[in-house]
């Protein structure tokens, strides 16, 4: 694509939409949740390599990002400008959108667990989208899924008892947006995410089960979270 022509450039990306399967992809993900390129072939009623192909051309124009997590393969927009775009062709052309995500987890798991060393789930995402509107964290850099503390959350951390020079001294990432299985949207992992749960399961808010990766929030859980990050559940 060659950015010093713009109206070729535009005729690029309109092209890249204007494929129905294509379209049908990128609707079906304006609702934030990421997916497979098998789920993808799905709404896109194509075979998986077709849906494959379709989804490198829209990487392509830069209209979606994809992460890869072990051996899984997620697809979501690639950021507020493309959901804006087709949220503006909706209103042009009058149609709707694919249907909401419905998370097929298990209840027990869909709602909180661990995901390696932090928390997952409904709980987990929901935390981490009240840390974002609290502005407790803040992108490292654009497109990077990585996070750095504010003030305010550096502050707020340190009031849970989390020793953050500690945490960032580990080997590995302090903080970063996790993509959820279940809920197809980004809870909070890394050093800080760990040091998170850590805290959780230490005052009671959560109880790890024996055999299995389920949390359960207890009363305490529930009060603790409405009252210093604003989640109810």
């Amino acid at each position: 694509m060659d950015v010093r022509d713009p109206q070729r450039a535009v005729s690029f990306i309109a092209a890249a939409i204007g494929e129905p399967a294509r379209a049908r992809m990128l609707f079906c993900l304006m609702d934030g949740r990421a997916r497979t390129s098998t789920e993808l072939a799905v709404v896109g009623e194509v075979s998986p390599s077709t849906a494959s192909v379709h989804l490198s051309r829209l990487k392509a124009q830069r209209l979606v990002h994809l992460v890869v997590q072990g051996k899984h393969r997620y697809y979501s927009l690639e950021g507020a400008d493309v959901a804006a775009a087709l949220e503006a062709l909706s209103v042009l052309a009058g149609g709707g959108r694919c249907g909401t995500f419905a998370p097929t987890a298990p209840s027990r798991l869909g709602t909180a667990r661990t995901c390696y060393d932090h928390i997952a789930g409904t709980v987990g995402v929901g935390l981490h989208d009240r840390f974002k509107a609290l502005a407790w964290l803040s992108s490292v850099s654009a497109g990077d899924r990585a996070y750095d503390l504010t003030t305010a959350g550096s502050e707020a951390f340190e009031a849970l008892g989390i020793d953050l020079e500690a945490t960032r001294a580990l080997r590995r990432r302090f903080a970063c947006a996790c993509l959820d299985w279940s809920e197809r949207r980004p809870h909070l992992g890394g050093a800080l995410g760990a040091a998170l749960l850590s805290v959780a399961l230490k005052r009671r808010w959560v109880s790890q089960d024996l055999d299995s990766r389920a949390l359960t929030v207890t009363r305490t859980g529930r009060r603790e979270m409405l009252t210093r990050f604003g989640l109810s559940f």
